[in-house]
């Protein structure tokens, strides 16, 4: 397969570069930086991989469709900042415009109009899987939604960001493109490879201690998977232990 990846440096992202690079996908890795673009590249062309970089701006419909021609698949792990390298920085950046990832989804959206048989799979957020039915910890109040964020070791203010991820899931859902957003479960963090996940729909999966959590390595073997055999085509899916 031919597989875009948005947000390739990223914790998640270089994660699921790898992941399909192991599998033997050809992918187009994308970073913000035309600068590292370059350098990646240098690092290809020193050993050869069925991986090449290019920059492009999220933000610009123009600059992703500019890419689609000739990919299968297009995974975004958008995240402001660099979060592989400051993951405090991204926090600061999501909490001081929350609206980015809505942004985000409007510009992959628009993109695909040029290419609507390009599947594309969003890595999200949590936040909007359901507490109960019809209910997520989204749409609680944002001091009430911080409190239980503080509780999970984030910033209480990181609660607009949280709802930042919530309305970007809602913009997808209005769309008819080939779209699939992934909430991993409530916790998430480096971790290792298993391979082994469970799958679930809107509400969040709880291992044997009452904890739901996945690591980054085993998000990334879901995000490959859905892209090899889709099963949430205009849906979102969640994962966890």
């Amino acid at each position: 397969m031919f597989i875009g990846i948005i947000g390739a440096t990223g914790n998640i992202g270089q994660r699921t570069l790898v992941e399909a690079v192991a599998r033997g996908h050809h992918i187009k890795a994308f970073t913000r930086s035309a600068e590292r673009a370059e350098a990646e590249n240098a690092k290809v062309k020193a050993e050869p991989s069925n991986v090449t970089w290019a920059s492009v701006d999220a933000f610009d419909p123009d600059s992703i469709a500019a890419h689609l021609p000739g990919l299968d698949v297009l995974i975004s792990c958008y995240q402001p900042g660099n979060s592989a390298e400051d993951f405090e920085a991204t926090v600061k950046q999501s909490i001081a415009d929350p609206t980015v990832y809505a942004t985000v989804a409007r510009s992959l959206l628009k993109a695909l109009d040029t290419h609507p048989r390009t599947r594309l799979i969003v890595m999200g957020g949590a936040g909007s899987l359901e507490s109960e039915p019809g209910r997520t910890p989204a749409d609680l109040d944002t001091a009430q939604l911080g409190e239980q964020l503080e509780k999970l070791g984030l910033p209480g203010e990181y609660a607009v960001a949280v709802k930042g991820h919530r309305d970007a899931l809602d913009t997808l859902r209005t769309s008819n493109r080939l779209w699939t957003y992934l909430s991993p479960a409530m916790q998430i963090a480096p971790g290792e490879r298993t391979g082994r996940y469970r799958v679930g729909g809107d509400q969040p999966l709880f291992d044997a201690e009452g904890t739901s959590r996945i690591s980054y390595e085993d998000a990334a073997v879901a995000l490959v998977d859905e892209a090899e055999l889709p099963r949430f085509v205009q849906r979102r899916f969640t994962i966890g232990y």
